[in-house]
């Protein structure tokens, strides 16, 4: 993989006074630093140590000084530095550039190499950032880190204290080890977003399996305090109606009517119970059914329903309306809203659940478990994260669009074919 060069053997673009501008690397060298780089690479599927060995790769085999490998992240609107040479190693996973921002920004927004020779202040798109000293290197080359079918994966910097012209075949070199790295980047960003669903799945059904024994725990008692200990009143009340009528028959009617009360009770006690395992509402009126009599249970809002009178599977039904359940009350508790628009719909083998509040709203960034902002997860606690797990159950998933002073939606997609 030898780049043509010129005659000399070193790749010139100008001279700096009488002196030729060197290649970073000789090109008998360049195939050695290729092949070290496919082989750190293949090493392992982690992100940073594939980074930290690319980095001080590059430095060792070039006429560079540091050298920075900034990954697009998961949110796939920033980039992080995943890989460093020390000392500036201390700060991976500390440095994080939005698209746009400084020359890496610059870079991954336009997928173009930039070369900065020397007065890097001088350049709009330079931005300094003092935990990585930029005032102590003079020139510097950024190339974007892309491949298919990933596309842009990250950003490979180099500086170099002393003033230097980094030449065609310089970039070209940057650019064929970024489209090398890219790939395996890749792969080693999926193999970790996997890692952490596996994580979030194994979490979230230690949660379940949890929240079942609290939730039986708390039926248990409540059938015990309430049903059961009624139940028991209900007896002693038939036995005093039974010794009544051989006493007193006319205070019978009396006895009667208290143990109705207790029956009713009792029955209203048992729906809440079931009701608690199961919406009932479900296996009579439908998801759609079930929405409507949610909203009803919601009084201090004003809920405006769009809802499509279609069935689907009932695991998908449950987990929809636990989802609706929960949005509505999350609404109600820290939304400050009036309003609420619940909208369900079937198009195109995909169910959409969708709930909207006029509520204060909050900043929505990214987590890389859930995919839910830390800054909803600590209005909503548990409950967020619930509703993003529980569409994933299902094979949907769950997004968050909100900004504060402008509410709240959630919207869940399932596909249900």
């Amino acid at each position: 993989m030898t780049l043509p060069l010129p005659e000399s053997g070193f790749a010139l673009l100008g001279s700096v006074g009488s002196r030729p501008v060197l290649g970073l690397v000789a090109p008998e060298r360049e195939n050695a630093l290729l092949l070290g780089i496919i082989e750190a690479v293949s090493n392992g599927p982690e992100v940073e140590p594939m980074a930290a060995a690319v980095a001080r790769l590059i430095t060792d085999a070039t006429t560079t000084d540091v050298c920075f490998v900034h990954v697009l992240d998961d949110t796939e609107r920033s980039l992080t530095l995943a890989g460093a040479t020390p000392p500036f190693d201390q700060q991976v996973g500390r440095i994080r550039l939005p698209f746009g921002s400084g020359v890496t920004g610059w870079v991954a927004s336009h997928h173009e190499p930039a070369v900065i020779v020397e007065h890097k202040e001088s350049d709009p798109r330079y931005l300094p950032i003092p935990a990585l000293r930029g005032t102590e290197f003079t020139s510097m080359a950024s190339v974007p880190m892309a491949t298919e079918p990933a596309g842009l994966v990250g950003v490979l910097n180099v500086h170099t204290v002393a003033r230097r012209v980094f030449t065609d075949r310089d970039l070209r070199l940057l650019l064929v080890i970024g489209r090398l790295v890219a790939g395996a980047l890749h792969q080693a960003r999926m193999h970790r977003q996997l890692a952490a669903r596996e994580r979030a799945h194994e979490r979230f059904t230690e949660q379940v399996i949890a929240a079942q024994e609290t939730e039986r725990r708390r039926l248990a008692a409540d059938i015990h305090d309430g049903i059961s200990q009624r139940l028991v009143s209900l007896s002693y009340h038939l036995d005093a109606v039974g010794q009544v009528l051989r006493e007193a028959p006319a205070d019978a009617a009396e006895q009667l009517a208290l143990a109705r009360e207790l029956v009713d009770l009792t029955l209203d006690e048992a729906r809440v119970a079931i009701g608690g395992l199961r919406p009932p509402v479900l296996d009579d009126l439908g998801l759609a059914g079930g929405l409507a009599s949610l909203a009803r249970t919601a009084p201090q809002l004003e809920v405006s329903l769009d809802l499509a009178d279609q069935r689907l599977p009932e695991h998908v039904e449950i987990a929809l309306y636990r989802i609706a359940q929960e949005c509505l009350q999350n609404i109600a508790k820290h939304a400050q809203a009036s309003t609420a628009w619940v909208r369900f719909a079937v198009q195109d083998g995909t169910a959409r659940l969708e709930v909207t509040d006029n509520g204060v709203g909050f900043e929505v960034g990214a987590d890389i478990d859930t995919g839910v902002d830390s800054a909803a997860d600590a209005a909503s606690g548990y409950g967020m994260r619930s509703m993003a797990e529980r569409a994933e159950l299902v094979g949907g998933e769950l997004t968050v669009i909100s900004q504060p002073g402008a509410g709240t939606t959630i919207v869940a997609t399932v596909s249900i074919n």
